[in-house]
């Protein structure tokens, strides 16, 4: 048996996100079933991490175990062949065999981008989220580097969502823009919570609105409850655009 590790690219409009469910369409269930069209085996695919519905990746890594003899050049091939145009494996490479697309990875960085003007973008619509009104970006930057560091994150996981541990190590983070009103924000870290980036995103947008000040983060990490944080962001401004393995 062999461990192939896959680099995927995909739009995620169409889909309820990575993981497998039983009566709608997802990432993971796409390309399981075209695998198997080509090596007539179920495959279980095991990805970097779960994209929620409507979340995009430039960079997803996702691993799985198979007994084909197909080249990797030609599984590529014949894979891209078969997927549909929103799905694209970028590379297809042997590993070793304790490769672990998830729990092998060092870091993952998410970028999030807004669109901020006065009015909507009919070509965004997809791929970022519509701010009205002016922000405040020196406040919103100040606010998210208090985000660095080791913290406990359970203001900013998803309200219900139980998890072991919600401590995160955030290496960085922090804003650019694009021009014509795009902003990007763009965050590292060794590990995310259910919605974590999203509802960063939603408080730092409150920041910028003057509904909030950046001396307000420190008091939302200490109280870890999801209440004290801002909304949470819509899904389709977020991408995942790395994984680190190293």
């Amino acid at each position: 048996m062999k461990n192939l590790k896959m680099v995927l690219e995909y739009d995620g409009t169409a889909y309820h996100g990575w993981q497998r469910q039983a009566d709608r369409a997802t990432i993971q269930q796409v390309i399981e079933e075209k695998i198997m069209v080509m090596t007539r085996e179920r495959v279980i695919l095991i990805g970097s991490g779960r994209t929620d519905a409507g979340v995009h990746a430039r960079c997803q890594v996702a691993n799985f175990r198979t007994g084909t003899r197909i080249p990797e050049g030609d599984f590529l091939r014949g894979l891209n062949s078969l997927l549909p145009r929103d799905i694209v494996v970028k590379d297809i490479t042997e590993v070793p065999e304790d490769f672990h697309a998830q729990y092998s990875a060092r870091s993952k960085t998410y970028e999030y981008t807004l669109f901020n003007g006065p009015t909507r973008q009919a070509l965004y619509r997809n791929y970022a989220w519509f701010v009205f009104g002016p922000l405040d970006l020196t406040a919103m930057k100040d606010a998210a580097e208090m985000l660095t560091g080791v913290h406990d994150f359970s203001s900013f996981c998803a309200a219900g969502h139980e998890s072991k541990r919600y401590i995160r190590n955030i290496y960085g983070c922090g804003f650019d823009t694009k021009g014509k009103g795009l902003i990007r924000f763009s965050i590292e870290a060794d590990g995310f919570l259910k919605y974590m980036v999203r509802n960063i995103v939603g408080t730092l947008v409150e920041v910028g609105k003057g509904k909030r000040s950046p001396v307000d983060i420190p008091a939302i990490l200490e109280a870890r409850d999801r209440r004290k944080a801002g909304v949470t962001a819509p899904p389709q401004g977020l991408c995942l655009v790395d994984v680190r393995y190293s």
